[in-house]
């Protein structure tokens, strides 16, 4: 089941449980409210990060992780060797400081997102070429990421690894 038919058969769900009284139906109306409001913020810290990232903005990027974010590369990629990373220090010069000295032209782009409660999800493609190899990587990728405070917390990375691994490994 994806996370969208999820959260669709959740909402159906809420619905079909709603009572006719209009009294106790105002009431779950201003609470969901409430958590799209939260969601579409969660949504949008996210967002600033991609774009940030995208400007090579590091006091933007930093502002928006949590001093104490926990990042989590993929297993067996190439960055998954320092799991977790434990801070902006780290994440800056552990991921975002060894991509960007391997490749030229990485670009990140984000396709899809999916909000619920402190979660966002975002779905899209990594693309660059391998300053080593010269090789070109187009790999899909879902990052989960958990938001407090406006500031991203934790993240957490899945990808084609095989082909992050094939890309950055001489022939």
């Amino acid at each position: 089941m994806t996370m969208r038919t999820f959260l669709t058969a959740a909402v159906m769900a809420a619905a079909a449980l709603a009572t006719p009284i209009s009294a106790a139906a105002e009431a779950p109306a201003r609470v969901a409210l409430a958590g799209a409001t939260s969601d579409a913020a969660n949504q949008a810290v996210v967002e600033s990060l991609y774009r940030a990232f995208a400007a090579s903005d590091g006091p933007a990027l930093a502002g928006l992780l949590a001093a104490d974010v926990v990042w989590i590369e993929a297993e067996n990629g190439p960055y998954a060797d320092r799991n977790p990373y434990l801070g902006q220090g780290a994440v800056f010069e552990g991921v975002f400081g060894r991509i960007g000295a391997a490749f030229e032209g990485f670009v990140v782009t984000p396709q899809t997102y999916v909000a619920s409660g402190d979660r966002v999800v975002a779905m899209g493609r990594y693309t660059g070429t391998n300053r080593a190899t010269g090789e070109a990587l187009d790999a899909q990728f879902v990052h989960v990421f958990t938001v407090a405070g406006s500031k991203v917390t934790h993240f957490q990375q899945y990808t084609d690894t095989a082909q992050w691994i094939d890309v950055v490994t001489p022939d």
